[in-house]
């Protein structure tokens, strides 16, 4: 979708694309800036440059995971939607609309997933090259890391309130398990960006 009119569709007053397309439009964006800087980085050449190269080519493969993001969390949410319009008048209906709903709620919670994973990924590679890549870009690694900070704390929103409604303990479980790690990854990540950065700031 063209820039101008997914934004205008964000601002609409339909649920669809909400906060989960944002957060992977954010990560799409970090992943963009991060395969920039450290295409600069490589030109730089000498011992740095497969380092660098394999940093671009990995944030380019995230970038269009994260793109298809944008409309896929859209289409899952959709999804619940559907799910809730289902008739439920008798008995057999009823537990059919449950069941429907249960699944697309837990189908909501796979982008976001997917939001999560790869936005550790880039926050790591922001953080190597805020501390080794090009010297004249490092604020555009802070960007890139903040972005993939925002990124990943939409996808971790997203996931927790589409599991409100989830009934499977073994699902909140695995995912409770899952939004704890990357929570923790986080912060560490986070932390190392921000005292990086302490001599640009």
């Amino acid at each position: 979708m063209e820039m101008k009119r997914f934004l205008e569709k964000l601002a609409s007053d339909t649920p669809t694309p909400g906060g989960g397309s944002a957060s992977a439009l954010a990560g799409a964006v970090s992943a963009s800036l991060v395969a920039m800087v450290a295409g600069l980085s490589a030109k730089k050449g000498k011992p740095k440059q497969k380092e660098m190269e394999e940093i671009r080519n990995k944030s380019m493969a995230i970038q269009k995971k994260l793109f298809w993001g944008i409309d896929e969390d859209a289409k899952s949410f959709d999804g619940v939607i559907k799910a809730f319009r289902l008739p439920g008048n008798t008995e057999k209906e009823h537990l059919h609309r449950f069941q429907e709903i249960q699944k697309a709620y837990q189908k909501a919670t796979v982008t976001p997933q997917l939001v999560c994973e790869n936005s550790i990924e880039l926050l790591k590679y922001s953080r190597d090259l805020i501390l080794k890549g090009n010297a004249n870009a490092i604020s555009d690694a802070g960007v890139a890391a903040f972005l993939a900070d925002a990124a990943l704390a939409g996808g971790l929103l997203n996931i927790g309130i589409n599991l409100v409604p989830v009934t499977e303990k073994n699902f909140l479980k695995k995912m409770h398990s899952l939004m704890g790690q990357w929570a923790k990854k986080r912060n560490h990540l986070m932390d190392g960006v921000l005292k990086a950065l302490i001599k640009i700031r």
